[in-house]
């Protein structure tokens, strides 16, 4: 994926979000009667710039990481007399509420929107089968078996593993049973296993929330045959080439592509010699693997990726909904994610999932390419995901967000006068510092994750 891929898939997916949520402001705000003077998207210097009847200007500029609506405020100037009743600060409660709520409200509604068009359109997964159980795990104990179809947990039906993996992700750290129902082949009815947890942990950055319950899902065989190679790779240099079947390696023979990975990764640095099959002759190639460190060590690694394998139809899904039946479902999909969301900052505050998990722009960026890459449906599941998260994390009450402005208009309901000037920029430092802290620790990570 090339860098100007990457680039201009997140120069789209920040933009359009930036400019929903600001445009919430900027429409709630004309309905209320404010005057508004500056619609931007980004911030420096404008790229691009008109003016409309009513004085607003509106900015696209250099920079695409934000945007902001300007409106006339006395607190940030001298305000003719005439045009005090359109300034902000001078508007009821109610109107200043609605005004600050409706940006993160309406990134919360363009989620159900692109979860709406995303069921109609369909959604493609893979059935849920269990292609394995990992001794002494959750599942291993509460006797659960492979072959069989995860349909539901604890009431909720499912149809894909990313649904189990987004419901299994809210009980970490708990302690209790899960009842998960697993229906396998000639079978009338699903068996319900008692899962139980206790205090479960969940080390997100090294497996998903499926692997730690124990579950492996089922996957087609796949044969020890190469991919595309990295033209610098040592795969490369040795002479291998798209297409090869490798049937051994000194001499023992090779099952399968991730038999042949774990032997790569576990001879850093050592001569294996590789006989394989092209084109129907067999050939001899030595190979030497180089040494790279990860989480688990000094690896070997070729720069070699697997011949995409085929899936059969019968363990394909496709989930597609009427128009007037999308709206439900994409609704109690946002309200999922917005509780998800919730459930992880406060699980993160009790110290329960690592601050490692944090994201920064890197991050957003890469998977803002990776998903434009994947197609649309990848796509817009994660501009509803992005904008949800937006969306909530502005409504968290921390001063300099819009849910600080809504914390200190409750305040203001309850006393019945507004917070003082001196009280809000003693907040707003505060703010400023924890913001400025949560997005060098989501930097820091990013940097880490490359």
């Amino acid at each position: 994926m090339s860098i100007l891929h990457t680039l201009l898939a997140t120069i789209v997916t920040l933009g359009l979000l930036v400019t929903i949520h600001e445009w919430g402001h900027f429409w709630v705000a004309r309905r209320c009667g404010v005057k508004v003077l500056r619609f931007s998207v980004g911030f420096g210097k404008p790229l691009w710039s008109r003016r409309d009847r009513q004085g607003t200007e509106y900015v696209v500029a250099a920079i695409p990481l934000g945007g902001y609506v300007r409106m006339l405020d006395e607190r940030e100037g001298d305000v003719p007399e005439a045009l005090r009743p359109q300034a902000f600060n001078n508007k009821p409660l109610w109107a200043r509420s609605a005004i600050v709520a409706a940006g993160p409200l309406v990134n919360l509604l363009f989620a159900v929107l692109a979860y709406w068009l995303m069921y109609v359109i369909g959604v493609s997964t893979v059935a849920p089968v269990i292609g394995a159980v990992q001794p002494d795990t959750p599942a291993w104990y509460a006797g659960v078996e492979a072959g069989g179809e995860v349909v539901g947990l604890d009431g909720d039906e499912l149809h894909s593993w990313e649904q189990l993996n987004l419901s299994l992700v809210s009980h970490i750290g708990e302690s209790r049973t899960l009842s998960l129902r697993v229906l396998y082949p000639d079978a009338s009815s699903p068996v319900a296993y008692p899962v139980r947890l206790d205090g479960w942990q969940v080390d997100i950055e090294r497996e998903s929330p499926l692997r730690a319950l124990g579950l492996r899902p089922w996957q087609p065989p796949i044969p020890a045959v190469l991919g595309q190679l990295l033209p610098e790779g040592r795969a490369a240099a040795a002479g291998l080439e798209p297409g090869d079947l490798v049937l051994s390696i000194d001499g023992e023979p090779v099952a399968d592509w991730p038999a042949l990975v774990e032997t790569v990764r576990a001879a850093p640095e050592t001569l294996l010699q590789l006989r394989v099959e092209r084109g129907g002759r067999q050939l001899d190639v030595d190979l030497v693997p180089e040494a790279r460190e990860d989480e688990a060590g000094t690896i070997g690694y070729i720069g070699a990726g697997v011949e995409p394998v085929g899936w059969p139809e019968e363990r394909l899904r496709t989930l597609r909904y009427g128009p007037v039946e999308a709206v439900g479902v994409a609704a109690a999909k946002t309200v999922q994610m917005i509780t998800l969301t919730l459930e992880s900052i406060w699980k993160m505050l009790e110290g329960v999932i690592s601050v490692k998990n944090l994201s920064g722009p890197i991050t957003i960026a890469k998977v803002a390419g990776a998903s434009a890459a994947s197609g649309l449906e990848s796509f817009i599941s994660f501009l509803a995901y992005l904008s949800i998260s937006l969306g909530v994390l502005n409504l968290l009450p921390i001063p300099m967000l819009d849910g600080g402005h809504l914390f200190y208009y409750g305040i203001e309901a309850l006393r019945g006068r507004p917070v003082s000037e001196r009280v809000q920029m003693f907040g707003l430092r505060i703010g400023m510092a924890v913001l400025f802290t949560l997005m060098a620790v989501a930097i820091v990570n990013d940097l880490m994750r490359l």
